[in-house]
């Protein structure tokens, strides 16, 4: 038994019913040519004929006396593969609506913690000859990036390719576990050897302890970094009007206590479309896409009534491009410019302030960059604290995340990959989150919400075509 890791445990402690905190895809598959009525099915008994499962999707968290009450991981002896690995199927004519609709389903219920945390569904009767796939995985377990990034593992450009391994029976360093081979996480001990375990607990709580004081340590002395950071910070703001400060941001319907249940919706759009506005506005494609959400957002929330007089503010994960373990990421806050009605104008406005953001962070050295981030990010934490959210202002309104995926399609057990679409993690004051990832020739858009605070959500994928075209005609009237 391994004590887990400080910040992994975090994800845990934090959730709960109205916060769940697992990660997600959508998949969207072309079945095989030729394929039968029962190929799914047959694919689905394929799957669950066979245990093997790789180290990491077979541990399961755990909180006991022999933990010292911290969170740990445990391998799960009972691991029952057909439990995670699910057949469904869509009413007919199986339109995306009803997909979509099942997918919010799946992703607002909790991860059963006495079992490993993830599960897989496989989703036929999606009108067009497809089939869907909707993965999910604990952030306690695996980051949504990692989990994507995963599966692509378990995918190939091979059209021709069979018998692939499912992700499960890869571990997440690419390698394949042999069926007789023992979890690496699990010591051998001699049964009912209470005291051994203890000792194992004792040891990893005390390096779990000595690694939450080092990172207090190192933290303490980030946090010496936040004042220059946020100094200058606050001067460029005062120098430059589009320039997002924490703290800044309006009071808005996203900015609100939320519930467990989600609401997802998802589509794609031609990278050349978005191109050719990068290319005849000198912009940079996530400038693009930061517009079509902007454009969407302002009309989204103008029908509704809600639309605030200041500018919302988006926080923005960026890679800071430094060497070491895991993901190194720093965060950003760029304007929206929802206040403004001109998509040209709106567009520059956000490319003004992305290019302050990002210049901001360019001229720094890692710590300060590191210190800078804690300081946008510390505001989340106060979205659960009851009565804070009307008090203070946000620090941000929601978050846009825009990551990188593979440039040739893919294909799993000779069905092409059609679209890949992230779900994220709502959480207390932050109620929509809007992941973009880029597959093949599209930008794959998937806009996770809370049911209560975001409704008719779906109304967003239309405001974000209206918001790409009024872009595209901006960008012609200037040439």
């Amino acid at each position: 038994m391994g004590v887990m890791s400080f910040r992994d445990s975090m994800f845990l402690l934090a959730e709960s019913r109205e916060r769940p905190t697992h990660v997600g895809s959508l998949l969207l598959f072309d079945r095989p040519e030729g394929a039968g009525p029962d190929w799914l099915g047959d694919l689905h008994k394929q799957l669950v004929a066979s245990n093997e499962v790789a180290p990491t999707f077979r541990r399961r968290a755990v909180r006991s006396v022999g933990t010292l009450g911290q969170w740990g991981w445990e391998d799960d002896p009972d691991l029952d593969i057909e439990y995670h690995v699910r057949l469904s199927a869509l009413p007919r004519p199986g339109r995306i609506r009803e997909l979509l609709e099942l997918v919010s389903r799946l992703h607002g219920t909790l991860l059963d913690r006495h079992r490993p945390l993830w599960e897989f569904h496989l989703i036929e009767g999606v009108e067009g000859d497809r089939f869907a796939v909707y993965f999910k995985i604990h952030h306690a377990l695996m980051d949504g990036v990692t989990g994507i990034r995963h599966l692509q593992k378990a995918l190939t450009t091979d059209p021709e390719a069979r018998d692939m391994a499912p992700f499960w029976r890869v571990d997440p360093r690419g390698q394949r576990r042999p069926s007789s081979e023992p979890p690496a996480e699990v010591e051998a001990s001699p049964s009912g050897s209470w005291l051994s375990s203890l000792g194992a607990a004792i040891t990893g709580s005390w390096n779990t302890v000595s690694a939450a004081v080092s990172d207090t340590a190192r933290s303490t002395t980030q946090a010496l970094g936040v004042a220059p950071a946020l100094v200058d910070a606050l001067y460029d703001g005062l120098a430059h009007r589009d320039t997002a400060l924490p703290f800044e941001a309006p009071h808005s319907m996203l900015n609100v206590p939320i519930t467990g249940a989600r609401r997802f919706a998802a589509e794609s759009w031609p990278l050349k479309r978005i191109q050719r506005v990068r290319e005849r506005t000198g912009s940079t494609v996530n400038d693009v896409v930061l517009a079509m959400c902007s454009g969407a957002l302002r009309r989204y929330m103008l029908e509704l009534g809600e639309l605030p007089e200041r500018p919302l503010v988006a926080a923005l994960p960026v890679s800071l491009g430094t060497k070491g373990e895991g993901n190194q990421l720093g965060a950003i806050l760029v304007t929206l410019a929802t206040d403004e009605p001109d998509a040209a104008a709106r567009l520059a406005r956000i490319k003004a302030s992305g290019k302050a953001a990002k210049a901001n962070l360019d001229q720094r050295d890692p710590m300060a960059i590191a210190a800078l981030s804690m300081a946008v990010a510390a505001p989340l934490p106060l979205g659960a604290v009851p009565g804070v959210s009307s008090v203070i202002n946000p620090g941000f309104n929601l978050i846009i995340s825009n990551v990188p995926g593979p440039k040739a399609p893919l294909y799993w057990e000779g069905a092409r990959l059609g679209g890949m679409y992230p779900l994220s993690v709502p959480m207390d004051g932050q109620a929509l989150n809007i992941t973009v990832f880029s597959y093949a020739d599209n930008m794959e858009f998937g806009l996770t919400g809370d049911r209560r605070s975001v409704p008719r959500l779906q109304k967003l994928l239309g405001y974000l075509e209206d918001a790409l075209a009024e872009l595209e005609d901006a960008a012609d009237a200037e040439h």
